[in-house]
Parts: C-alpha cells; sequence; structure tokens
C-alpha cells in the first residue's frame, strides 16, 4: 500500500520570489476563487447570478488542474484536501436557490463527475475540510442546523465527483467542538444523510476536546490524529505504539488511516527548538511563552527530530501537511523522507500547463 504525504487547498508555485501579479497569473488555475454575499446582495440578480456561475467554472477546472498537477507528483506524494469554497454561498438563504437551478446542477453533476474521475484514474487521495463554523456538537439547535446544512454542501460536491458511496472512499473532516462534545457529534450523525455519514471523520482538538473524546467515537466513524493539536493540548509526543493510536487506526476498519503534522511557527520557539530538539511544553509555558502563540502553524518542516516522529506513523496512516507554504513544504517533507533533498519536484512550469487552458469538457 501506498505511504502518502499530501498538502491543503492551495498550490504554490517553487519560486515564491517572483513578483506577486507574477505568481498569481501562475498559481491562480490551481486554486479557487470565492465571493460575498454582502458583494452579491449589492448586485441585480443578472449579474449576481453571473459572477456565481463565474466562479463555479473557475472553481470547478481549478479543482482538476490541481488533482492533475498532483497526479504527475510521484505515487507517495498523491494526497490533496480540496478547497470548500468550490461552490460559494450554497447554504445562504438568499442565494441557495442558485445551486439548485436545473442548469447549474447538471453543470455540476457533470464537470465535477469529470474531476472524481480524473482523481481515480491517477490514484490522488482527496478530502475537504469544512471551516470552524461548522459545529456540530454545539449545543444551539439554530447553529447545529446551519452545521449539517455546511457538512452536507461538502457532502453534495463529494457526491458530484463520484464519492461517498463506500465507508471513507473520502474523507471529510470537522473537530469534534461544541459544548455537547462526543454526544452531540452522535446526535448529528442520526441527521446526516448515509452519504456525509460515509465521509466525515472527526479530529482530536488543540483546546477542550482531545483524543480520549475523540475514542468515545470510535465505533461510529473513522478519527484523525492532529499530532500538533494533541502536543498543544497534552505536551506529549504520543507514539505509534500507543494504544490509543491503535484505536484509532481500527476505527477506520480497513481503509489506510489520514493524519494532520503541523509545527509551531519557528519565530515563536527557542532557537534549538526550531531545528534539532524536540521543543518542551511545560518548560516553554514556564518560561513564559503562550500556548496559544505555540498552536500556530509553520511555514515549513525545519525540525528534523520532529519530521522523524512525525514519519515514524508513515507505514500505518498516510500524512496531510497542515504547513503554510503547503505543496512546496509536502514536497521538502517528502524528500526528507527518501533522502532525496536535490530532486527537483515542485521545478514544474506549471504557467505554461495552465494559464491558457480552455475548460474541461470531455
Amino acid at each position: 500500500m501506498v505511504e502518502r504525504i499530501g498538502f491543503a487547498c492551495k498550490y504554490m508555485h517553487p519560486d515564491q520570489t517572483q513578483k506577486k501579479k507574477v505568481l498569481e497569473e501562475i498559481q491562480r488555475p490551481l486554486n479557487t476563487r470565492s465571493t460575498t454575499v454582502q458583494w452579491l446582495n449589492r448586485q441585480t440578480t443578472e449579474v449576481a447570478e453571473q459572477r456565481l456561475w463565474d466562479i463555479m467554472e473557475h472553481n470547478i477546472q481549478s479543482y482538476y488542474n490541481l488533482i492533475e498537477y498532483v497526479g504527475g507528483l510521484p505515487n507517495e506524494l498523491r494526497m490533496v484536501r480540496l478547497g470548500s469554497d468550490c461552490l460559494p454561498v450554497y447554504t445562504h438563504t438568499t442565494w441557495a436557490y442558485f445551486w439548485q437551478l436545473p442548469d447549474v446542477r447538471n453543470y455540476c453533476a457533470t464537470h465535477l463527475a469529470r474531476v472524481g474521475t480524473l482523481a481515480r484514474s491517477l490514484d490522488v487521495r482527496l478530502s475537504m475540510h469544512p471551516g470552524q463554523f461548522t459545529v456540530l456538537a454545539r449545543d444551539n439547535p439554530d447553529i447545529v442546523d446551519r452545521s449539517i446544512e455546511e457538512f452536507e454542501y461538502h457532502t453534495d460536491v463529494i457526491r458530484y465527483m463520484g464519492y461517498g458511496r463506500h465507508f471513507q472512499d473520502f474523507k471529510c473532516n470537522v473537530h469534534i467542538s461544541g459544548r455537547n462534545g462526543p454526544a452531540g457529534i452522535k446526535a448529528s450523525l442520526k441527521r446526516l444523510s448515509q452519504e456525509a455519514r460515509n465521509v466525515i471523520t472527526i479530529e482530536n482538538d488543540e483546546n477542550k476536546w482531545g483524543i480520549e473524546h475523540s475514542l468515545e467515537l470510535a465505533d461510529d466513524l473513522a478519527l484523525v490524529l492532529d499530532l500538533h493539536h494533541h502536543w498543544c493540548r497534552e505536551g506529549e509526543y504520543i507514539q505509534p505504539t500507543d494504544d490509543r493510536y491503535k484505536r484509532i487506526v481500527d476505527s477506520w476498519r480497513g481503509v489506510r488511516p489520514a493524519m494532520h503534522y503541523s509545527y509551531s511557527r519557528t519565530e515563536e520557539l527557542p532557537e534549538g527548538y526550531a531545528h534539532d530538539t524536540l521543543p518542551d511544553m511545560p518548560a516553554l509555558l514556564e518560561a513564559g511563552y503562550k500556548k496559544g502563540k505555540l498552536r500556530g502553524h509553520s511555514e515549513w518542516y525545519p525540525n528534523k527530530i520532529a519530521n522523524d516522529w512525525a514519519l515514524s506513523f508513515l507505514p500505518h496512516t498516510d500524512i496531510m501537511c497542515e504547513s503554510k507554504m503547503k505543496n512546496l513544504a509536502s514536497i521538502d517533507l517528502y524528500k526528507y523522507y527518501k533522502g532525496k533533498d536535490n530532486e527537483q519536484l515542485s521545478s514544474k512550469n506549471v504557467r505554461q500547463d495552465y494559464s491558457s487552458r480552455e475548460l474541461v469538457t470531455g
């Protein structure tokens, strides 16, 4: 089975020293766009609907381009999280009607299906991650209702791509969040569609709901271990031999699990910790460092000892890199893992490949 290292949501060109406008031109075809309710509400219906249509076309094409890029990388790097804003304002009361128009639904069904077909043909593992306002365990029923709508929006995109048919053929991850904790998640699960229940995963967070709380859901859904969240919450470097980790793996019922790896921003750490020593959370707090700042994600993965620890899970679990430098950081981590520091994996000229490409139609 292939051991994978992936990145989240956004493509970054390897030469980030270029001018901002040049980078935007190069990166735009692989990254999604969005809009706001405020902007739409100021327009005529015709103008607003045209903007939504244009964004839909661009975003579906950007999914295709991004997956095509990832599919050209080594097998171990064929894993990517898709951005959540493919179909913006999908659940907003004023604009939800647009996404139910027959022409719009037909377009999504046709073109997102081709996106899914491409991912399967290139063996690219896909996931999504609804944002922080998707709180399925909140103690406010209205917020839970809106959170379920938002999760089902993601499920609609997943369904259009041809996933959600089997348990964990696609990963759509949320935090427990919310005052009602695991019990709240269990209550919300009963209200989700079958496809949503097939794809949902839950990760431990860095605040109230840790691994022990996630494990209460191990019989209901697949669990994602977030290494940085656990370190921030507990100050512990959990190991692959830990029984809790084994229970997390078992929750995937034979499907290869996925986990999240990030590292504190180097500017928030003492020099030694940033590069060659595992950060000690109790010592950092005692020295006056703030846990809130230590939660932030670094741009790269500079600490080889931390990388060795994270990569020790790779024989059993795919790793989603949650770093600011996106694909560039995941490629660096892969090269470190493979001992290929001089390999030019990220030098492909995406500008030539995508900037003038027509919308995929076949």
